[in-house]
């Protein structure tokens, strides 16, 4: 009997990273101006961006005889249908799920039965029943061993659910066979633990995994690192939402990878910078940057969204401390929080020339259906967008408006917005910044090279939909 076969479907997105297009008339550009973005949207994703798809990963690890799995990232090619395959796995982003039940309708079609999983399907089932043969439902690490299992038989269910979150001390080996090396920055991701304990309003990493921080074994971690390392030797990334959630965990896990000489990039919280034992240890461990939330510099936002993790007057200090233990940082914050005013904007670039941030990034905040900020902003009657309509809710990379701040009229925002991003955001700073940067110089101005293009077009994208809005 032949094996079954499996595709495990990455879903880029429009915009960002992934697309770095115009949500309008790019289509209409020619000449120079084509070539440009398509240029830059290939170095985009051939240099700074492009990284497997982690889930599709811990999936494609998972072994049932018969069944042989392949990741199909469709950021480098179209859904391969010339291919037999039987059965297609979609992890489902909101933002995304339009895109996904489209491909997921064109592949059923052909008589290939369809799993969506994912973050939407577990928040938002319902909604998805239509497009999939079957549903998983939360973290899927214990569950899709079942479904291939049921593949195999012929007896595929109709749902799986978690019935708790998987135990992540067991030892679950993750594997590398099915990507092709070549297409990404590097092979080398690592996830050391699942949850939040902080509760941010419009963040739903502690609604999907729980605020219980669930942690691997330190000997399997360490093991992974060394394993990953025999295959390819570039940078690692630990894609925790933040690695020193438990400092004492922390410390002991890059205390003992520091030995195996590897160089790391991460997310952690500013708090780091008060933490100097644990501080050393990255920086010794080949700690190169890391990315921090800072969201807003104004205590009355960080009240109003429950960013309560840090305080205000301590921000500074710590990413000082952080940047002088040579790590770089890329700082992240959200303009248009409901504590903002229109002098926020100057508060900002205050606050990046006197910490020397080596990328800041300006976001727009994305209301999530599933989170509180969601809900609330529903309440107010603030979406820009229709909140029963879950597939109207995209990602884009500051492109576009999903909601009316609270203290600043929409025109006054995004010309205030597209102001700051164009001040931070140019040729200038990106030397600058990148000559400045404790490390990883060249990759700290290529990510400031790559923001000026695509804040570029969250400038011309935001002021086409208030055109439109104004219309």
């Amino acid at each position: 009997m032949m094996d079954k076969k499996v595709a495990l479907v990455f879903l880029p997105s429009d915009s960002g990273v992934d697309g770095a297009r115009s949500l309008y008339d790019e289509g209409a550009a020619f000449g120079p101006a084509r070539w440009f973005n398509g240029t830059v949207r290939n170095l985009i994703k051939k240099t700074q961006f492009a990284i497997p798809p982690l889930a599709l990963m811990i999936l494609a690890s998972v072994e049932v005889p018969g069944v042989e799995q392949s990741i199909c990232d469709l950021r480098f090619e179209p859904f391969p249908f010339e291919r037999s395959w039987d059965l297609a796995g979609i992890s489902v982003q909101t933002g995304m799920a339009g895109k996904a039940f489209d491909l997921a309708g064109r592949i059923r079609a052909r008589g290939i039965p369809v799993v969506l999983g994912g973050p939407h399907v577990t928040m938002f089932p319902e909604s998805c029943r239509p497009h999939a043969d079957a549903l998983v439902l939360g973290e899927a690490d214990d569950l899709w061993k079942e479904v291939l299992a049921d593949l195999s038989a012929g007896s595929l269910k109709r749902e799986y659910r978690a019935a708790q979150p998987p135990d992540l001390s067991l030892p679950r080996p993750v594997g590398k066979a099915s990507l092709k090396k070549s297409r990404y920055f590097t092979t080398n991701l690592v996830q050391t633990g699942r949850g939040c304990p902080w509760r941010c309003d419009f963040c739903n990493v502690h609604v999907l995994n729980g605020h219980v921080l669930r942690q691997r074994r330190i000997d399997d971690l360490v093991g992974e690192v060394a394993r990953f390392r025999e295959d390819d030797r570039r940078i690692f990334f630990f894609v925790d939402d933040s690695i020193n959630a438990d400092p004492a965990f922390a410390l002991e896990l890059f205390d003992r990878l520091t030995p195996l000489g590897i160089r790391w990039f991460g997310q952690a919280t500013t708090t780091l910078g008060q933490q100097p034992r644990l501080l050393d240890a990255f920086a010794r461990s080949g700690c190169q940057a890391l990315l921090v939330g800072i969201e807003s510099i104004e205590p009355s936002s960080r009240d109003a969204h429950r960013k309560t993790q840090n305080r205000t007057g301590e921000l500074a200090g710590n990413i000082k401390a952080i940047r002088q233990s040579g790590i770089s940082l890329y700082g992240s914050f959200i303009y248009g929080l409901d504590g903002d005013t229109l002098s926020t904007p100057a508060a900002i670039l205050d606050f990046i020339a006197e910490t020397r941030l080596d990328v800041p990034g300006i976001n727009l905040l994305r209301p999530n259906p599933g989170t509180k900020v969601f809900e609330r902003l529903r309440e107010e009657g603030r979406l820009l967008f229709d909140p029963d309509d879950l597939a109207s809710f995209r990602y884009t990379f500051g492109q576009e408006m999903l909601y009316r701040p609270k203290n600043i009229p929409l025109p006054d925002f995004i010309e205030s917005y597209s102001e700051l991003t164009r001040k931070v955001f140019n040729m200038r700073n990106a030397f600058m910044r990148g000559m400045a940067a404790p490390s990883i110089k060249p990759a700290v101005m290529l990510f400031n090279l790559f923001y000026a293009h695509l804040y570029s077009l969250s400038r011309h994208d935001l002021q086409r939909q208030l055109d439109g809005l104004q219309a």
